[in-house]
Formats: structure tokens, C-alpha cells, sequence
């Protein structure tokens, strides 16, 4: 990468959030931000970036661990927090680029309002189900990008690790190339 370190925020330590991070520390992206309030559930694994030995355990600690396993020299700083609307844009201040891993849709929109004037924003939308035909980017503005079939609600829709794993990929993907990593 050319020019300064980037830091890389991610809002959400789940399904997309651990995925997208796993990819972007295998593709050399070293300094990441994340924060999560939750802790591992034996039904996180089919998608998730995380082992049975690791269930119970809170999230993003449990992340740090599995991603400097990959690169011991990463720099993460992860934080056991649920974000809202007066912690968001502090957290996120030093960020240049901010992946939204929510689950809940009203997160994602509080994410863009509170947070929308990054460099850019990568979000995810509509990864339940197991159709992966439908899935794509949308760009919204010059700085919002959004993946994934934009209609199958998790809340409605069985999530599996394939779909989960491809929007990842595709999140990662946006990151890498729109950040200037490529």
C-alpha cells in the first residue's frame, strides 16, 4: 500500500464482521478496530469466525486472538461495546474506512448516519437464506457500498456459511481495492 497505514473499523464481530476481518488480515491489511457486545454461541459457528473451544467467550477478544494468530504482528484494537448513536462516530474517529457488520437494519442506519462521512463505508445487506444468484453491490453516493441480495432478512431467513462467507469476501474485496490496497 502506498502512502500512510489505514485503519480499518468494523462495526460488528458476527457472521460478516469476524469473516471480513479474517480476509482482510490474510490479505495484508494490519491495523484494524472492532467492537462487539455479544459473546460466541454454539450457533455462531456454522458462520462464524470461531471455534467450539471458544463458545461463551466474548466476541472480539476471541477475534483478536484468532486474527493474531494469522499475523502476530497485527495491530487491533478491539473494544466489548455495544455501539449506538452516542458512541459511534468517537469510536470510528480514527478510521479511514468503516466496515457495518450489524445484524439489525435500524444499527446499519444509525452506522450511516452517525459515521456516513468516512472515506468510505462498506456495509452488508440481506445474507439470510441460501441463494447466492442474487447477490451484488450497490453504490450510494461516491463513499457507500452494499452487498449482498438486499431482500432475505436474517430475521426471517436461516443463515449459511457460504452466502455469509461470499458477501464477506465481496466487503473484504470493496475494502481492499477502494482503499488503495491493491
Amino acid at each position: 500500500m502506498v502512502g500512510r497505514i489505514k485503519k480499518i473499523g468494523i462495526a460488528g464481530a458476527g457472521g460478516l464482521g469476524s469473516n471480513v476481518a479474517v480476509n482482510l488480515v490474510r490479505s495484508g491489511v494490519d491495523n484494524i478496530k472492532v467492537a462487539d457486545f455479544d459473546v460466541i454461541d454454539e450457533s455462531n459457528l456454522n458462520r462464524q469466525f470461531y471455534f467450539k473451544d471458544q463458545v461463551g467467550r466474548i466476541k472480539v477478544e476471541a477475534l483478536r486472538e484468532n486474527l493474531t494468530r494469522i499475523n502476530p504482528d497485527l495491530s487491533i484494537e478491539v473494544r466489548d461495546m455495544k455501539l449506538d448513536k452516542s458512541n459511534m462516530r468517537e469510536f470510528f474517529s480514527d478510521c479511514d474506512i468503516v466496515v457495518e457488520a450489524f445484524d439489525k437494519s435500524k444499527y446499519k442506519s444509525m452506522l450511516l448516519e452517525h459515521v456516513g462521512r468516512k472515506e468510505l463505508i462498506v456495509c452488508g445487506s440481506g445474507i439470510g437464506h441460501y441463494n447466492l444468484e442474487e447477490i451484488g453491490i450497490k453504490k450510494m453516493g461516491k463513499n457507500i457500498y452494499i452487498v449482498g441480495d438486499f431482500s432475505s432478512d436474517i430475521k426471517d431467513c436461516k443463515t449459511y456459511s457460504t452466502k455469509v462467507q461470499i458477501v464477506a469476501s465481496m466487503m473484504a474485496n470493496i475494502v481492499m481495492e477502494r482503499g488503495g490496497f491493491y
